[in-house]
């Protein structure tokens, strides 16, 4: 990344930050339905949950009332009732029916809740494929300046940790939400026909459990959003710390990642602490309610029991429900919770599938047989409102060598970022063969290009498939013969495994140099019409660069070439040489013709070799 690419990154990644990504919802109700869209392909399915979770609940709630029959069988039958007269003896036979009615009721319930969970966990998943896909399909669609802009390990954390809550939230707390919404209805329809007055007693707990949790509800969401948030920010900091852990390590910053690691880790405790607390406190407090009624309750039934008005089957039913009332209302005060949670993370994931993307094309127009011929015509550009590029012209003739270079920050990578259309421009035009770059295709245009750059990227593969990547369908063939140019060959040959060695994440299996080798000896093989080389050999040693120089010369021989360089003596030969500085073309010409004006082309030559004599 070029010096003022960095520094507009940090500045704008520093109001990001203060932002802060994830923070509390602003439109809990848009950002809950349009989790909602993403449930509708799945709606037969859900529907499915609906009818087995309704089975299941209202089987598993006649259990106790049935269990209160065969009490009042046996009471009746042992003791004849409240009465104190003998019992006419107890009717097993009866109380055997019941006992296998409820045992029915029971296996059914648990076959129904059996197929209501695992439907819903296909439902769960898929949604999370879904999400996953189109978060995948949008960081494709992000320019460069959003990564640029943004922590990777904040990205990472929303497209894992966030969608990962999404799921766990579809699969077990829909499921007991909608379990618990049934079983308050069908409680209360059980309470009501066994007695309406101890009903309505019991009722009255449910407006004060209300009145109490609501203004824990509110506060809630606050630190389940700060929560989210800071493992975003915690996530990032331990990337960074992890790719860049031997510099930590050489600079001696350990103690530095440290302390910021605990600052990060103790504002995400902290929130998490309170997210959790304010949770927590609802249950007990819901409890105590709970047990207040039920006393309540007790005392009252055992006055109807006394009285004769309700049978004592009857009342061992109303209790058990009554306990069981409590159960899901506490279950749901934990899932809005949970769902407050949930919905602070999918507005995260929003908020990324809500990031601007590249420019939609318009045009679909491709090069054909690319002579190579490049313009730039009064071309504007800056990263923010301030111009960094401002009325640049530029002709390169097909076949030319052109070389960049400028003082750090000049704007060498931002010219390459330009042409490649990893920005877009402010002003002007930059034309191929004649065409406007923004006619044609994106894809159109990258195939023209065959690029090296100076941060070599390798994946996790064989070496042979990490140099096929510049072209499909590459021969084994091919791919060595693009190695043996790249002066790649030498070293691929010395490792146990030759070029089926398999690079790991980083490729810290490799050197520095090496990993150079095989990016190089991957554009070899792309074979494209136009080259970019930005500092290509820079971390190659002497002898090495020489080798690669002279194959890159024979590569770039007939075809357009931009080639960014801080070792001048790299582009001596160049057809034109372009002097950057602070983002304007201060000189151009060929490397005799820059001598010869003094101007600041010759102060950073002389500045290189003052020294040596040779030069």
């Amino acid at each position: 990344m070029s010096e003022e690419r960095k520094k507009q990154s940090h500045k704008i990644r520093g109001n990001a930050n203060r932002r802060g990504p994830g923070a509390k919802p602003t439109n809990i109700k848009k950002t809950f339905f349009r989790l909602l869209r993403y449930l509708k392909p799945y709606t037969n399915k859900l529907i499915i949950v609906l009818l087995a979770a309704i089975v299941s609940t209202v089987f598993m709630i006649l259990g106790p009332k049935i269990m209160g029959d065969a009490v009042t069988e046996l009471f009746e039958g042992a003791y004849g009732g409240l009465t104190g007269a003998p019992g006419g003896g107890i009717d097993f036979d009866a109380i055997g029916r019941i006992l296998l009615l409820l045992g029915s009721l029971y296996l059914i319930s648990s076959i129904f809740s059996y197929i209501q969970q695992y439907t819903m966990a296909g439902v769960a998943q898929n949604t999370v494929f879904d999400l996953r896909e189109d978060v995948n399909h949008k960081l494709e669609k992000l320019p460069l300046k959003y990564y640029d802009n943004n922590p990777v390990g904040d990205t990472l954390s929303r497209m894992t940790n966030d969608i990962d809550l999404i799921g766990n939230t579809l699969q077990q707390s829909i499921t007991q939400f909608i379990t618990s919404m049934i079983t308050i209805i069908g409680i209360l329809f059980m309470m009501f026909w066994i007695s309406p007055v101890l009903a309505i007693i019991s009722l009255v707990s449910l407006p004060v459990s209300l009145f109490v949790i609501r203004p824990f509800l509110k506060r809630s969401q606050k630190y389940f959003a700060d929560q989210q948030r800071t493992l975003g920010n915690l996530n990032g900091h331990i990337e960074e710390m992890y790719n860049g852990h031997q510099v930590v390590k050489a600079f001696g910053h350990e103690e530095t990642a440290i302390e910021q690691f605990d600052e990060v880790n103790e504002e995400l405790f902290d929130a998490g602490r309170r997210a959790q607390f304010i949770s927590g406190i609802m249950t007990p407090l819901m409890s105590l309610i709970g047990n207040i009624s039920y006393v309540l309750i007790c005392i009252t039934g055992g006055i109807f029991v006394m009285n004769g008005s309700i049978r004592i089957g009857d009342i061992q039913a109303f209790i058990q429900y009554t306990r069981r009332f409590s159960q899901p209302i506490m279950q749901t005060a934990n899932i809005a919770n949970i769902i407050q949670s949930t919905i602070a993370a999918a507005e995260r994931v929003f908020q990324l599938l809500d990031e601007e993307e590249e420019i939609k094309e318009e045009a679909h127009v491709r090069l054909e047989n690319v002579k190579g011929e490049v313009a730039f015509e009064h071309v504007d550009f800056g990263y923010t409102e301030d111009l960094l590029i401002k009325d640049m012209n530029v002709e390169v003739k097909p076949g030319q060598t052109v070389a960049i270079v400028g003082p750090t920050g000049a704007g060498k990578t931002t010219l390459i970022n330009l042409l490649m259309r990893f920005y877009e421009l402010d002003g002007g035009t930059i034309k191929i063969d004649g065409l406007d770059t923004r006619e044609m295709s994106r894809v159109s245009l990258r195939e023209t290009f065959g690029v090296v750059l100076q941060d070599t990227w390798l994946f996790k593969g064989t070496i042979t498939e990490n140099i096929a990547y510049g072209k499909k369908d590459a021969e084994d063939f091919e791919v060595k013969r693009a190695a043996k140019m790249a002066y790649a060959d030498r070293f691929i040959n010395t490792l146990p495994e030759g070029y089926d060695t398999i690079l790991n994440e980083e490729a810290s299996n490799i050197s520095q140099g090496q990993k150079q080798l095989l990016t190089i000896a991957r554009t070899m093989l792309a074979d494209s019409p136009v080259m970019i080389l930005d500092e290509a050999t820079s971390s190659v040693d002497t002898r090495t660069e020489m080798y690669i120089q002279e194959a890159m010369d024979e590569l770039m021989k007939g075809r357009t070439s931009f080639v960014i360089a801080h070792r001048l003596s790299t582009i001596k030969n160049a057809d034109l040489i372009l002097v950057m500085d602070q983002g304007d073309i201060v000189e151009q010409g060929t490397h005799d013709e820059l001598l010869e004006t003094d101007g600041l082309y010759a102060d950073l030559y002389n500045s290189q070799f003052a020294d040596d004599p040779a030069m």
